[in-house]
C-alpha cells in the first residue's frame, strides 16, 4: 500500500483522506475529506460524505438573501446541488466545491486540473441563476490542521488516501463514499482494525 510519503512532494492536495476506525475524534468517524490544500503552513479540506442536516441549497440560498423566497422554483442543476457539513471550523461559512468548468478571478482556488474551491456568494448566485460549474457540492465549515499537525496523524496511521476523483467526489450516494474510497486503494472496510499501529 502506498504510504502517504510515497506522494511526489509529500503533500496530498487534491487526495481524499479517509478515516481509519480508532483515530479517536468523534468528529471524523468514517470522514472523507476532499484535501484543498497541504503545504508546511499546514492543511485544510472538506468533508464530502455528510449531508447538513435538514438544510437544502434553496434554503441556503433563502438565508444568505440570494433568493427572495425558498419557494422559488431553482434551474435544476441548481435544486441538486447538495449541502454538506465540511468541517468543524468555520461551520457559518460556505465553500463550494466544483468542476475545474468554472472559476472566479481572484476568488477560486485551483486545487487540480478538475477540481476548485470557491468561497464567494457569487458562485452561489451564478448556481442560483442557471450558470456555475456543471459539478458542485456545498460546504458548511472546513477541516482544518495546523503546520505538521496533519503529517503527524497520517504518520500515526490516523488517515489512509487515494486520488480524488471527480466521480467519486461528487456521488449522491453519501453512504457509499466511505467504501467506495477505500475500495480505491484495494481496502475492504470489514478488514480494519480499530487500533490504528505502526508497521
Amino acid at each position: 500500500m502506498k504510504r502517504w510519503t510515497d506522494v511526489e512532494d509529500g503533500y496530498l492536495d487534491g487526495h481524499l483522506l479517509i478515516a481509519m476506525p480508532g483515530m479517536g475524534d468523534p468528529r471524523f468517524d468514517r470522514a472523507v475529506i476532499y484535501l484543498c490544500a497541504h503545504s508546511p503552513e499546514g492543511a485544510m479540506g472538506i468533508r464530502i460524505n455528510q449531508a447538513a442536516p435538514r438544510l437544502t441549497f434553496a434554503e441556503v440560498l433563502s438565508r444568505l438573501q440570494i433568493l427572495p423566497d425558498r419557494d422559488i422554483e431553482l434551474p435544476a442543476s441548481a435544486s441538486e446541488i447538495p449541502v454538506h457539513q465540511g468541517g468543524p471550523v468555520e461551520t457559518g461559512r460556505g465553500f463550494v466545491l466544483h468542476s475545474a468548468d468554472y472559476a472566479i478571478d481572484n476568488s477560486t482556488l485551483w486545487i487540480d486540473d478538475d477540481l476548485c474551491l470557491t468561497a464567494t456568494l457569487d458562485i452561489l448566485k451564478a448556481i442560483a441563476a442557471g450558470g456555475g460549474p456543471k459539478k458542485a457540492l456545498l460546504a458548511l465549515g472546513y477541516a482544518g490542521w495546523g503546520p505538521g499537525q496533519l503529517d503527524e496523524e497520517l504518520r500515526a496511521n490516523g488517515w489512509l488516501h487515494c486520488p480524488g476523483r471527480p466521480e467519486l467526489i461528487f456521488d449522491r450516494g453519501l453512504d457509499e463514499k466511505y467504501a467506495n474510497a477505500l475500495a480505491e486503494i484495494g481496502v475492504d472496510p470489514a478488514m480494519l482494525s480499530t487500533a490504528a499501529g505502526r508497521a
